[in-house]
């Protein structure tokens, strides 16, 4: 498996900052970006997307994680996500549970900066998760 190296979390970060921009939130104006490394080493980004009905929004770490599996990716070395305002952007039940289903070990940077950032496994902030 590919070992997390302080390059891949500062590109991760950049990534995940270009990407929050193309964030589409006009009724939270709490805008998110996420990035997905895959082991192969190729990035896949994504932003949140809502819609006047909250349930048919989607969150940006499953916009990332689709991105990647729809061009064949299905293993996964971290996944990096940040928002607009002051705090960290975890993920939510919903995607915790989503990126569960490929790894559960893979690494969550939540970020505030380039160099404010926390790194947790999956299986930390999901601990009991649904399982077949």
């Amino acid at each position: 498996m590919k070992n997390l190296e302080i390059k891949d979390i500062e590109i991760l970060i950049q990534k995940t900052f270009e990407a929050q921009k193309n964030s589409y939130a006009p009724y939270s104006m709490f805008n998110v970006g996420a990035s997905v490394l895959c082991e192969n080493g190729k990035i896949y980004t994504g932003c949140n997307i809502e819609n006047a009905s909250y349930p048919a929004g989607i969150c940006a770490e499953r916009v990332a994680y689709c991105n990647a599996i729809s061009n064949g990716e299905k293993q996964f070395v971290a996944c990096c996500i940040t928002c607009s305002g002051d705090n960290y952007a975890y993920p939510c039940g919903i995607c915790r549970q989503f990126m569960s289903e490929f790894d559960k070990n893979t690494k969550i940077i939540v970020a505030k900066s380039q160099n404010d950032y926390k790194i947790f496994d999956l299986a930390e902030l999901l601990p009991h998760g649904f399982e077949l």
